[in-house]
């Protein structure tokens, strides 16, 4: 199998996206599957076709607005068969946008303060979290209004209730692989989550596993 062509996309707006793609970027290059483009806050680089090139869309942005031919690009790319990789924040992307909501299969709600909590895995079967076990993190946890037909990989307590943490879900042909940590660069060097991250973008970016 050849290398995974993958673009690192950040930007916008409230976390620190350089830190943490810095981090993206680091973990992704300690795998050699991947074969890595760094972009960062430049939206026309979805606009069709220069996504082309890539097998997946690994995704660390905040807020803003896409308009249709950004929408349309990234979109129908990841629709025809290409993986896609969201990252915290990614769920608070293009807020007025439901068409790209729906391919990331929830959106942010609200946060608890930064903190430590215990992510639980539910799905100890799937390649991405084999092996792993309950761990903590700090971090700001994302509370999610999500698509409950994701396959919710791990999990968190909030309010005695569970909230997604990491979730993968299919987007036409392509695959959706959902991460919610990563609120800063210390929280993005976590090792659970290099290894989530990995794994997320190999299931996603190969459409093999």
């Amino acid at each position: 199998m050849g290398k995974i062509n993958t673009l690192v996309f950040a930007g916008g707006s409230i976390h620190d996206w350089k830190g943490c793609s810095e981090v993206i970027t680091d973990v992704l290059s300690n795998h050699d599957a991947f074969e890595l483009t760094i972009i960062e806050d430049d939206l026309n680089a979805l606009v069709s076709p220069n996504l082309d090139p890539y097998d997946l869309i690994v995704f660390y942005y905040t807020v803003g607005e896409i308009n249709d031919a950004q929408k349309n690009g990234l979109l129908n790319h990841i629709s025809s068969g290409k993986g896609y990789v969201g990252i915290h924040s990614a769920a608070d992307s293009f807020r007025d946008c439901p068409e790209y909501r729906s391919m990331v299969g929830g959106h942010f709600i609200t946060h608890p303060h930064y903190r430590e909590y215990q992510v639980s895995i539910t799905d100890s079967e799937h390649p991405i979290t084999e092996d792993l076990v309950e761990f903590n993190v700090t971090d700001e946890q994302y509370i999610l209004d999500y698509d409950h037909r994701v396959n919710v990989l791990a999990s968190a307590l909030h309010k005695g209730s569970m909230m997604p943490v990491v979730w993968t879900k299919n987007w036409g042909q392509g695959r959706v692989f959902y991460l919610a940590l990563g609120h800063d660069k210390k929280a993005c060097q976590h090792d659970n989550f290099a290894i989530l991250l990995q794994r997320g973008a190999l299931w996603a970016g190969t459409l093999e596993t």
